[in-house]
């Protein structure tokens, strides 16, 4: 049985899905004005093993994560260029995609984007109207936050309290709200912003509204998990749940779950401290594998620091992994054919038991590693007498849990010089034999191994990414 820590509750549960045999889950994805940073990369990596440990447990799995293509930054960003906001979201949501596939994330079932999901999210707001949790002044709309209940429910958050703080605050627009605590669920455009036409106003929606009318497009009215950062708990994810809720009259999720921050050298990562790292600066000194391995080196609640001297740790650590999984890989073709014992077959479960128990423990990953470690040491200590049946029953659990982890059990020889001066060769001629799909599948089969190429007057020319 698989326990998780629900923030709701505030301890672990076991894990009962809304559907038996399915699971479905909805996590925050980046807002794209510029590269994601290693922030970002700490909840796509957890969510992505967790996703992959339900897979391997037997459950079939609905995983939608969103881009935010709409947003402040975002408008800054465009007219900083002088061009339109899309031209900003789908130039960072591709460059997301990229540091996404180099971490190894797989490709959620759906990741919708805000600006095509604006006819749902005027029907929420209408509904939320109809029932009286929200109200229009001037154009934009508000959420009742007193009139939500449960509201506070998530983040411990007391109302009298939160009301307290803003006692002596007058923020210029502000005045209209019925209560200091009212967010905005729709707003008018302001001169050169990207807007949509509804009831209101031509304007666009709040930040909160979009990912809940995401997930019920996606996932239904009640979703089984629901995660992200620890840094969305309040305001977003409890605004979350009131609006989703206060609509449909129903749990909105029934696990809420949440990764702690991403320190930088023991303090909080801050561009005003300079400490700021992105996806694509660390992947120009480490392979994105090793960032992955790192980021899942601590227990997902838990503070990670990040820093030079524990990216070394990280690459060594799977440095070791991939040189016992080459040579049990090459055990289980050289090997003398000799039959395994019951206790060296007791001995390769036992490394599957601890992994497995380390994940049905709201999915310890640092745990998991520490049991892939322990077979690797098993597996360097036995291989000069090992026969090809343990070799290859231990390669088959390190490839098990190494898949789960994300991580590849052998390092991928990268392509020689010579081999690519000759598919680049291959390419060409199939141009000129106007062999377009040829042309294309070695120009991707190239792109997959980091090899970019460029076509020029002088000839195709390459470089690595």
């Amino acid at each position: 049985m698989i326990k998780l820590y629900n923030t709701m509750s505030r301890r672990k549960e076991d894990f009962v899905p809304v559907e038996p045999g399915k699971v479905s889950m909805y996590v925050c994805g980046p807002t794209v004005y510029n590269y994601i940073h290693i922030g970002n990369a700490r909840p796509m990596i957890f969510f992505d093993t967790v996703r992959r440990y339900f897979e391997y447990r037997g459950y079939e799995v609905r995983y939608v994560s969103n881009f935010t293509d709409v947003d402040d930054k975002i408008i800054k960003e465009a007219l900083k260029e002088g061009v339109d906001s899309s031209v900003i979201s789908e130039r960072y949501i591709a460059e997301c995609k990229k540091d996404m596939s180099g971490m190894n994330v797989e490709p959620a079932t759906v990741n919708p984007l805000a600006t095509q999901e604006i006819d749902g999210m005027i029907d929420m707001i209408s509904t939320l109207i109809e029932k009286g949790y929200a109200y229009e002044v001037d154009g934009t709309v508000y959420f009742r936050v007193r009139r939500f209940r449960n509201y506070g429910s998530l983040s411990g958050k007391n109302l009298d309290d939160l009301r307290s703080g803003f006692r002596d605050l007058k923020v210029t627009g502000e005045e209209q709200k019925e209560d200091p605590l009212d967010f905005v669920l729709w707003k008018p455009k302001k001169e050169g912003e990207p807007y949509w036409e509804s009831p209101w106003s031509q304007g666009r929606p709040g930040w909160h509204i979009e990912c809940s009318v995401m997930s019920k497009k996606y996932l239904g009215e009640q979703i089984d998990i629901h995660g992200g950062g620890e840094d969305l708990i309040f305001p977003h994810h409890e605004n979350e749940i009131a609006q989703s809720e206060a609509a449909s009259g129903r749990t909105f999720a029934k696990y809420w779950m949440h990764n702690a921050f991403l320190m930088v050298d023991k303090i909080k990562m801050s561009k005003s401290l300079g400490n700021f790292f992105t996806v694509r600066e660390v992947a120009s000194k480490y392979d994105l594998e090793v960032l992955r391995f790192f980021m899942l080196s601590a227990q997902y609640r838990s503070p990670l620091n990040f820093s030079e001297e524990q990216m070394e740790q990280a690459k060594s650590g799977l440095e070791r992994i991939q040189s016992a999984g080459q040579r049990l890989k090459e055990l289980t073709e050289h090997a003398p054919e000799i039959p395994m014992t019951e206790e060296e077959a007791a001995a390769g479960q036992s490394f599957i038991a601890s992994f497995e128990e380390a994940m049905d423990d709201d999915f310890n990953t640092a745990v998991a590693e520490a049991a892939v470690f322990d077979l690797v040491k098993y597996a360097n200590t036995n291989a000069p007498s090992m026969g090809r049946a343990q070799a290859k029953d231990l390669f088959d659990k390190l490839l098990k849990m190494t898949d789960i982890l994300g991580i590849a059990a052998v390092k991928e020889q990268g392509l020689l010089e010579e081999d690519i001066i000759k598919l680049i060769d291959e390419r060409t001629e199939a141009r000129k034999q106007k062999n377009w799909a040829r042309a294309d599948q070695i120009r991707n089969e190239l792109s997959a191994k980091g090899i970019i190429l460029e076509d020029t007057k002088d000839g195709v020319k390459w470089k690595k990414a």
